[in-house]
């Protein structure tokens, strides 16, 4: 009956307000609700009568405590207790995510929470945000439910052991809690574990098992991985941590001994000895035949400049596309070596095979020799239109020949003196075209030491003290001739000469050679003519 005289004089103001307070700006109307003239005497009585009320001896204001005894009365018919005159044991919002973030949000309400209030159940709310530290104001409790909800962060261990004794139940299932300290984990072994099923403070035994033995075997993996892959870019890669056309050092002295070039030589004093110009075949890591052609070495070799030139124009052959100029792979530019990597030309059976080696050991027919000199003329005047500032040699142990018959130019000359040297390239393309002329003296007759003659006294000297004029005595004497061969030879001899002729009043452009060429081919290739005519005695 204490009981009833003490809650009788709120629920006489709650009878009258209550149809007021909870519309939809439930905030704002507590916020304009004034307590009634005598409702000071009433909390009076009360706290004479049960001193255990919380808002007894408080300096709260009085329309903070009238807020209180609204929202406790309203919350207690909410919570569907049987005689909220009598008792208010429990707090049940389940399911109500929209009041019950209000009622959190009512701090007064958790500050002075009614002592007889045993039970809080606030799940399937989908509330987010951290643990709610207001609720450890109602400090009698002994059940507290906050499962399937969407809670994260620390969960308060310390404060809840001391603010909550009597705890008994604590159920914060299916929540995102932060895992529990090992020293924490003894606070949750008081209660059943049924209760903290997904919520993320006690770790899943089953979940932490799987990732220890993924761990235990996946980072080792990941590390073998890792080290093969390193090794794999730095061991067996050509070009590993530079550019896409430039191969390591080390990878191409490899390659040189693999494919039995060897090393670079070395004299006595260690150093190495000049060895620019020299091609030989290599094979890469992968199994790829190459050529490696020795643009560089030694002291010339490790001079910055001469670097940075090399590299400029590898940049620009490596990007070359023409049936008779080899492709370019790729370079190295080390301290110690600077070289051009090539695709190697097979000439048949795995063997490299020059003009020389072509014309001795096939003897190749009329058509044939013209249409590699008209390839070769094509090439020449490819270069001439996309790299006029890089050199190359058309020397016939330099020009190779594929297994189909195309000659293919396969080495290029670095050095300063092929670059132009005025605005026109007057000298480097008159040295290609006496180069170019000897070449086809060479291919015609099957003389290969004119490159010597050419030097020491003129091949233009050679031709009118030793062959007279008469060009049969130019032509390879192995070959089938006819009178049509004749005529189209003394017209290749004609060009032959004029591109030894250093007068630039007398040079064609390379295109007019590639059309009187290809003028002669297309004939040869009809076969016009048929009349044959004798070997002369020798």
């Amino acid at each position: 009956m204490a009981k009833n005289l003490v809650i009788f004089p709120i629920l006489i103001t709650i009878s009258i307000t209550i149809s007021v307070v909870f519309t939809a700006t439930v905030v704002e109307d507590l916020n304009n609700l004034q307590p009634p003239p005598d409702f000071n005497t009433t909390i009076t009585n009360n706290c004479r009568r049960n001193p255990s009320l919380r808002y007894c001896n408080s300096s709260a204001p009085l329309s903070l405590i009238f807020k209180f005894t609204i929202v406790a009365a309203h919350l207690c018919n909410l919570s569907n207790n049987p005689n909220c005159v009598e008792s208010f044991p429990k707090i049940d919002l389940r399911g109500r995510p929209r009041l019950a973030p209000l009622y959190l949000s009512f701090d007064f309400f958790w500050r002075f929470c009614p002592l007889t209030i045993l039970s809080v159940d606030l799940s399937n709310n989908s509330l987010s945000g951290s643990f709610p530290e207001d609720v450890l104001g109602c400090a009698q409790i002994r059940s507290l439910d906050l499962s399937l909800n969407r809670l994260s962060g620390d969960f308060p261990v310390e404060k809840v052991s001391s603010s909550l004794p009597n705890l008994t139940s604590l159920n914060l299932s299916y929540n995102g809690f932060s895992e529990c300290r090992v020293s924490e984990a003894r606070f949750f072994g008081r209660f059943n574990s049924s209760g903290f099923i997904h919520s993320g403070v006690i770790p899943d035994h089953r979940e932490l098992r799987n990732r220890t033995v993924a761990f235990l075997v996946g980072f080792p993996a990941a590390v073998f991985a890792a080290v093969v892959f390193f090794m794999w870019c730095c061991f067996w890669r050509e070009n590993c941590g530079r550019g896409e056309f430039e191969f390591e050092a080390r990878a191409v002295e490899e390659a040189m001994i693999r494919g039995g070039g060897g090393l670079l030589r070395r004299n006595l004093e260690g150093k190495l000895d000049s060895d620019s110009g020299r091609v030989c075949r290599g094979v890469l890591r992968g199994g790829r035949v190459v050529w490696i052609g020795v643009a560089y070495s030694g002291e010339k070799a490790a001079a910055r400049e001469v670097r940075r030139r090399f590299v400029e124009r590898c940049e620009v052959i490596v990007r070359l596309r023409h049936r008779n100029v080899v492709r370019v792979l790729g370079w190295c530019d080390s301290r110690r070596l600077i070289v051009v990597v090539m695709e190697w030309i097979d000439g048949g059976g795995g063997r490299k095979r020059n003009l020389e080696t072509w014309i001795r050991a096939c003897v190749p027919p009329w058509k044939q020799r013209v249409q590699a000199i008209a390839g070769i003329a094509a090439a020449v005047r490819y270069l001439s239109g996309e790299c006029p500032q890089i050199g190359y040699s058309l020397r016939a142990g330099d020009v190779v020949v594929s297994k189909n018959g195309d000659p293919v130019i396969t080495r290029f000359e670095f050095d300063d003196d092929y670059d132009d040297d005025d605005s026109d390239g007057d000298r480097s393309c008159a040295k290609r075209m006496c180069e170019f002329g000897v070449l086809v003296f060479e291919i015609l007759m099957n003389r290969w030491d004119l490159g010597r003659i050419e030097r020491e006294s003129g091949v233009v000297e050679w031709v009118k003290v030793n062959c007279a004029g008469n060009v049969e005595d130019m032509i390879d004497g192995r070959m089938e001739r006819t009178a049509e061969m004749v005529a189209e030879a003394a017209e290749v001899v004609e060009l032959g000469l004029i591109c030894l002729d250093l007068s630039r009043r007398r040079r064609p452009s390379w295109e007019k050679f590639r059309q009187v060429l290809l003028k002669i081919s297309r004939h040869a290739h009809t076969g016009g003519g048929h009349g044959h005519v004798h070997h002369r005695q020798h």
